[in-house]
């Protein structure tokens, strides 16, 4: 059985690095770019995995993992079913936060903006970068809708093979697509020794610049 002592007794000390104020780019894209390269170079486990959390029409919010499929014109790129459940939420409400969690790295980084969605030019260039069974797949899924059994998806799976069978391009599905999120906070967490943390915040500002502020851990 779970101890619940066990858990709370789970302790990490951040020994790794710290993060100054002082030494901070002006521009917060241009820190996150540094750290997610260093994310990659410490082979961190899925480093482009972040948490997003969305909110719905009854403000009530929801939450999980997607991935980061680019960063363009400043802004964070992610792909999925807009019919699925982020979708609707996204479009009851725009606003919605990001998280990479690097654990390797004893980092975090937090983003919140709104989301939007991608032009189709984004969205086809990269649904046709995406295997062919990825493309399948996205026709096959109703994503976040109730299915009666897994024998619902290989069938569904089985008929769209038959329909795709011999022909070199598949087409994008119209309710499949980018979101672009556009960053208006984007904070920086560096794990340090004594829970007494390194926070820096960056927060867009009217004129297009960044005010940056140390948080408290």
């Amino acid at each position: 059985m779970l101890s619940i002592e066990k858990i709370a007794n789970l302790r990490k000390e951040y020994t790794l690095a710290s993060l100054d104020i002082a030494d901070v780019p002006p521009n917060p894209l241009v820190l996150f770019e540094k750290w997610f390269q260093q994310a990659l170079d410490s082979q961190v486990l899925e480093a482009n995995a972040m948490f997003l959390a969305t909110v719905d029409a009854e403000n009530k919010p929801s939450g999980r993992v997607v991935l980061l499929k680019g960063i363009e014109n400043g802004n964070f790129l992610f792909y999925t079913n807009y019919l699925s459940r982020k979708g609707q939420e996204i479009a009851h409400n725009p606003h919605v936060c990001l998280t990479f969690f690097w654990a390797e790295l004893e980092r975090q980084v937090r983003i919140e903006g709104t989301a939007s969605q991608a032009s189709a030019q984004t969205s086809d260039n990269y649904f046709h970068s995406r295997p062919r069974d990825s493309q399948i797949g996205a026709w096959v899924s109703p994503q976040s809708q109730v299915i009666q059994s897994r024998d619902f998806l290989e069938k569904s799976w089985e008929f769209y093979v038959q329909q795709f069978s011999g022909k070199e391009l598949i087409q994008r599905p119209p309710y499949w697509g980018g979101y672009a999120v556009s960053p208006q906070k984007i904070e920086f967490w560096q794990g340090r020794p004594s829970r007494l943390h390194d926070r820096i915040l960056y927060t867009l500002q009217s004129d297009n610049t960044w005010k940056i502020e140390r948080l408290a851990p």
